[in-house]
């Protein structure tokens, strides 16, 4: 049985622990705090045009990086003349799009479970799952990471391209065992193997995600219902933004969730004035993640 005077001489820092992560931070516990995220940085011409376009414009919060992607570089050029941007690293275990395809970032012969028959990345997060030995994933994830790190990107957080880092608890052990070694918040949830990640690492409440079968017409609408019934907590708002332009309807033409018109449809949403207005009717509290990472636990911020 745990007495009065227990709970009256816990330590501040086991205090704060207790506490939400919005109060974390300073905010009220009835807050809503919401990242507006934007995934897929440096995968295409296409969608890193649309990416920086809601970053300079204040729609989105965050973005991630795919590292081993080929315009990865441009997003290296905008970083440097953008140096305060708020970007995790988006680790990559799959490359999805049948035309336009990527390797690892560590040579192939460290890492042979990531590859298909191609040589590629494979193209199923499942196969991920199904298939890679955890020393390869481990060494393809520091590679990628370290050389973000060297291109000069300073990463607020982690989190995993198609959720192939979910799949499983070795690899989701992986996952947040680089959330450890680099000091950084990575997305999870309530619920993603809470004896790999306590609660007191798990920064966000829960992720927002439009799903395939909405129609264009419900778009705006799905997210509004989505939002307006969220509690007082953390949530990410995950978008995939592009152009509908050749280059992208070329790269997705066999995906129609996540290709290039959804993407076109989450940035007209973004830029769209009655969803800024949503937002501030509803009061969010709009943050980075470079904000959210000072609520860790100490032993985290001591590694940065």
């Amino acid at each position: 049985m745990v007495s009065i005077s227990t709970i009256i001489c816990l330590a501040p820092r086991e205090q704060s622990l207790a506490q939400t992560t919005q109060e974390r931070l300073g905010y009220s516990a009835n807050a809503r705090l919401l990242v507006i995220h934007a995934d897929d940085f440096g995968e295409t011409h296409s969608v890193n045009r649309a990416i920086i376009e809601a970053l300079e414009k204040g729609w989105v919060t965050s973005a991630s990086v795919m590292v081993p992607c080929p315009w990865f570089p441009e997003v290296v050029r905008f970083v440097k003349e953008h140096p305060n941007v708020d970007l995790g690293v988006h680790l990559t275990l799959t490359s999805e799009w049948q035309d336009l395809r990527w390797g690892p970032v560590a040579p192939r012969d460290q890492v042979p479970s990531l590859l298909d028959a191609d040589g590629y990345l494979p193209l199923t997060a499942t196969a991920v799952t199904g298939n890679a030995a955890p020393a390869d994933v481990e060494t393809e994830l520091r590679a990628q990471f370290e050389r973000a790190q060297k291109m000069g990107i300073h990463a607020t957080h982690l989190d995993s391209h198609m959720g192939a880092l979910l799949g499983s608890k070795p690899l989701f052990k992986i996952y947040v065992k680089m959330g450890h070694a680099y000091g950084l918040p990575v997305l999870g949830q309530p619920g993603n193997y809470a004896d790999v990640l306590p609660a007191r690492e798990t920064l966000i409440d829960g992720v927002i995600e439009i799903e395939p079968g909405v129609a264009a017409q419900d778009w705006m609408e799905w997210y509004e219902r989505r939002l307006a019934n969220l509690g007082p907590g953390v949530y990410q708002l995950t978008v995939h933004l592009a152009y509908e332009d050749a280059e992208m309807l070329g790269a997705t033409r066999d995906h129609p969730g996540w290709g290039a018109v959804w993407r076109q449809r989450d940035l007209d949403l973004l830029g769209n004035p009655r969803f800024q207005e949503f937002l501030r009717r509803q009061g969010f509290a709009l943050v980075k993640w470079r904000e959210l990472a000072r609520a860790l636990p100490e032993e985290y911020l001591n590694k940065r």
